[in-house]
This record gives C-alpha cells, sequence and structure tokens, in this order.
C-alpha cells in the first residue's frame, strides 16, 4: 500500500519516479481503510529534501500512509519558501488536537546551543509533553532525539571536539528487537554531529536499551518503552548525497571540514559516493510503521486510553 501526499508536493513526483507508492487525496478516499497516521514535526532547514527523504522510508511499506507536515508554530523558515510552507505544512498549535499513530521528530542544526537557548525550546517541551498523550509512537531523529533523550530523562548533550562526519560502522546490539528485523550484525550508518550522548549516562536511565551502537562513534538508536520512543542520533534516512552536500558547502563557505570518513571511494572527493546504508533504513522504518500497525486501535481516539499519560 502507498503513502498519501498530496500530489503538488514536491516529494510526489520525485518518489513516484523512483518506483515509490504514492497515491493522491482523491484516489485514497476511494480505499475502505484506516490509513495510519504519521506527522513529521520538520525542524531542518531544508524542508523539501527532509520530508521527501522521510516520506520515501515510510512510503516503502505495505501499508497506506497519511503524513502530515507539521512545524515549529513561530519559527519562520529561511531556507523554504513561504509558499510552500503555506501550503504544506501546519503549525503545530493547528494539530495538536489530533492523534497521530507515529510522530518523527527531525533533527535540527541548532546543536551548538544549550537546549533552553533555543528559540522554540518551550513550544518543543510542549510537543514532547504532548507525543504522551496523543502519538502512539514518536522517533526522535540526531537532535529530535537527544532533545527528548534530556528532556524526559536529564541526559546532557556533549560537544565533541572534532565533527563526527562520515559513514561508521555499527554493531547490532539486540538482535531479537522487532525494530531490527532483517537487520545485519554489522553496518554503516552517516553520521553529522558536533554533539553526543553518553552511554554511560543513557544507560544510568531505568527502563533505556541502546539498539544499535559504534566503537567508534558511541550509540546510534535507543528505545524507551515507558515514552513508546526511538531516539536515533544518525542519519539513516539520508540521501546517496547528502554528506557530499555538507561537504561541499563547507568547502565553499571556508570552513574546516574533513573529508567525510569511509563515505568516497578512496576518500576521493572527485568520485561519486556509494550508498551502503540504504536496506537497513527501509529496514528500520519499515519495522517502525509495522510495530505501530500492530498495536494502533482502529479508533484513533482511544491512542491515549492506551498509551497513558507518562509523568514528567
Amino acid at each position: 500500500m502507498p503513502i498519501k501526499l498530496p500530489s503538488s508536493l514536491p516529494a510526489y513526483d520525485i518518489l513516484q519516479n523512483e518506483g515509490v507508492m504514492v497515491m493522491s487525496d482523491a484516489h485514497a478516499a476511494r480505499q475502505d481503510i484506516r490509513p495510519l497516521q504519521i506527522g513529521l514535526l520538520n525542524l531542518m532547514p531544508k524542508k523539501i529534501q527532509t520530508e521527501t527523504q522521510f516520506a520515501r522510508l515510510i512510503g516503502a511499506t505495505p501499508l497506506q500512509i497519511e503524513l502530515t507536515l507539521i512545524r515549529m508554530s513561530e519559527h519562520i523558515s529561511r531556507n523554504t519558501s513561504a509558499k510552500h510552507m503555506e501550503s504544506f505544512y501546519q503549525p503545530f498549535q493547528a494539530v495538536k488536537d489530533r492523534k497521530f499513530d507515529g510522530l518523527i521528530i527531525t533533527g535540527a542544526p541548532i546543536e551548538h546551543l544549550a537546549f533552553q537557548d533555543v528559540t522554540y525550546w518551550d513550544e518543543m517541551r510542549e510537543v514532547m509533553d504532548w507525543t504522551q498523550s496523543n502519538v502512539l509512537s514518536t522517533f526522535g531523529v540526531c537532535w529530535g532525539g537527544m532533545a527528548m533523550l534530556h528532556h524526559f530523562h536529564g541526559v546532557a548533550k556533549h560537544m565533541l571536539d572534532a565533527k563526527a562526519f562520515g559513514c561508521f560502522r555499527h554493531r547490532n546490539l539486540s538482535p531479537a528487537s522487532p525494530y531490527l528485523r532483517g537487520f545485519s550484525d554489522d553496518f554503516v550508518i552517516p553520521v553529522s554531529r558536533w554533539t553526543e550522548m553518553r552511554e554511560a549516562e543513557i544507560n544510568g536511565v531505568d527502563g533505556m536499551r541502546t539498539l544499535l551502537g559504534s566503537d567508534e562513534v558511541g550509540p546510534c538508536l535507543v528505545e524507551d518503552t515507558a515514552r513508546r520512543a526511538l531516539y536515533i542520533f544518525n542519519h539513516f534516512e539520508y540521501d546517496s548525497v547528502s554528506l557530499k552536500q555538507e561537504y561541499d558547502r563547507d568547502i565553499a563557505n571556508g570552513t574546516p571540514i574533513n573529508i567525510p570518513l569511509n563515505y568516497y571511494p578512496d576518500d576521493d572527493p572527485g568520485q561519486p559516493p556509494d550508498n551502503r546504508w540504504r536496506s537497513h533504513a527501509h529496514l528500520l522504518y519499515g519495522n517502525w510503521i509495522n510495530e505501530i500497525y500492530q498495536s494502533t486501535p482502529f479508533d484513533m481516539t482511544l491512542i491515549g486510553d492506551l498509551s497513558g499519560r507518562a509523568s514528567t
């Protein structure tokens, strides 16, 4: 089954041309089933690129998905046109009375800031508390995952001496987890961050379980059963050229940056990079969608009743 997207959204044509099953509103209305309601709180500057990346992954499952694009209410995007934002995004304050089967909170290029110094931190805290009553399962990505760990459990974010940048080998630490169904024991994941969450501090919180980790860049995927959440600090959703675009941008701006590790063949930026994480990206997000499908009620008003409101 496909993902339901507005036919005028740029991701619609991109994904359709890639062979991803997409469906217009008119087509979906003729199907007598309830689509899974997935929200994407997109905090990244390049909204179109990010929404396409996540739609690609959740749209590859055999279920009908209705994707709602969400933005922070008062934050104005400077990198995406106002027309696009007005046409396709809803402010959080406009959707907070709704229930969602799943919510993805993306990363944001603000990791150098203390959480409380982020201009939209108060509303972000409201969003995270809201997930406990209105969302069945939440997936926090990079800064989004770090923010949730900090907000709910007080885990600190630490600056790195040098940017973790490239494709790093990771280990499957919990092969029996339903979220890692089909995963290899060893694989690579794109990493691009100046901060880290430390495994010892995560493990000091009751109920936390690290599912994926790396000897080089630390914990990657953490399950928070009590909050019905997954936190991932690295970027399975990245396109083949995402790290290249970041590298080329920094070179053009004169920003000191190392060649992304284990990304280009022979570490030669003149060669096209190989994508060695695509299959595991589809596995992870497909498994997440499947777990939601297995546990969500048909009557969405019951989501809060089933999940319960955790104390904060």
